[in-house]
């Protein structure tokens, strides 16, 4: 993609009982299967890693649309829930994104949670395919 301003670059061996590492050497992670799925669950899993990535992401996003809407966020984070799901003829993924921001009134935080899952990546490339349940804590 050439329009691209940034490329992330990882590599995988041994799928969910193997690694991965990024090129840079900041990621660099034991996969397992977790204890739940039969596992040792001495290990990541895809689950954890990409709701680790979608949080951080969304984050930014709330960010960007509360910056622009004039609207300071103060303390604030989110969790993120990621579930593997069984379906008739394999597996899907299902997300709930939880706002912590004690310093917004409910309104304004759903409405900034709303917001920022127009314009998170992570929300667009999951958008129609993976359901995304929004909550304010």
């Amino acid at each position: 993609m050439t329009d691209a301003i940034y490329t992330a670059h990882a590599h995988a061996v041994g799928g969910r009982n193997g690694t991965v590492k990024s090129d840079d050497g900041h990621l660099d992670a034991r996969l397992a299967y977790p204890k739940s799925m039969g596992g040792d669950g001495n290990g990541t899993n895809p689950e954890q890693l990409f709701a680790a990535g979608y949080s951080a992401c969304f984050l930014g996003a709330l960010g960007l649309v509360a910056r622009n809407q004039g609207v300071k966020l103060g303390e604030h984070s989110l969790d993120a829930e990621v579930d593997l799901i069984k379906d008739e003829t394999s597996f899907h993924v299902g997300v709930r994104l939880k706002l912590n921001a004690p310093e917004l009134d409910r309104e304004t935080a759903e409405k900034l949670l709303r917001d920022a899952h127009e314009v998170c990546p992570y929300s667009k490339a999951t958008r129609g395919n993976v359901r995304v349940d929004l909550e304010v804590a």
